[in-house]
């Protein structure tokens, strides 16, 4: 893996105790750029001893950290927990369905953990094939709000306001259709990259005209997708 030294003499500089170390994104990948930063993930009872971050803002003992770091010209992302902070963290990713501290753990490189960091990773792996679950109620609010962003993209003549509105409803109409299909969704780049992994033909599909600025068009199949997960919903909806 690249950048593999100056990762583990960031470790021993400011997480010595850290006992799981996992590096995510484009460096584990291979795909950086000249812009890329490193993301770490760090894990262990005690990997805030002997580091300055210890305690968190209100003395107590810090259970999660995550923060950006200059290191030897490099840029850190680095999310460090205990094995309870990690918990609630992971879990509240899974909640929200976007999990990217367990993508994290699960896909990333190894730097240190050896046998737990293995166990760790079943563990979470499981959680993560086994898809979100999402209510008939949420899938409902979020075809009502995608309905209503609809309209508005077509009633709408000010260039601006459509450019704004049609964004916003590529974001919500990608996530509609990962989240029908029991698939984790992501937030900026991460968004068109999970729907490319669910359908390169629908991504395409929306994404085309979405570029072009074809509003027109860009409706039309964000209504063939909202027909695909259920349909328009406007009256009778109760938020």
């Amino acid at each position: 893996m690249e950048h593999r030294q100056v990762v583990e003499r960031f470790i021993e500089a400011h997480f010595p105790a850290a006992a799981i170390a996992v590096v995510a994104g484009s460096t584990a990948r291979g795909t950086r750029t000249s812009t890329s930063d490193i993301d770490l993930l760090l894990i262990g009872e005690d990997v805030f001893t002997g580091s300055r971050f210890r305690a968190d803002p209100s003395g107590e003992d810090r259970q999660s950290l995550a923060g950006g770091f200059e290191f030897e010209d490099e840029f850190l992302e680095v999310f460090a927990y205990t094995p309870k902070g990690y918990e609630e963290w992971a879990g509240r990713g899974l909640a929200q369905f976007r999990p990217v501290i367990v993508h994290m753990l699960v896909e990333g490189v190894e730097v240190r953990g050896g046998a737990a960091l293995a166990e760790l990773r079943m563990q979470w792996a499981r959680a993560l094939a086994a898809g979100p679950v999402v209510d008939a109620h949420a899938v409902d609010l979020r075809r009502y709000i995608i309905t209503d962003q609809l309209d508005d993209l077509r009633d709408s003549s000010d260039p601006l306001e459509r450019q704004v509105v049609a964004g916003l409803l590529f974001e919500r109409i990608a996530e509609l259709m990962l989240l029908v299909e029991r698939r984790w969704i992501g937030a900026g780049k991460y968004l068109p990259r999970r729907l490319r992994e669910l359908s390169v033909e629908r991504a395409d599909a929306l994404a085309q005209p979405l570029l072009a600025r074809d509003f027109e068009t860009f409706a039309t199949r964000v209504e063939r997708e909202l027909d695909l997960a259920g349909g328009r919903v406007q009256a009778g909806f109760v938020r």
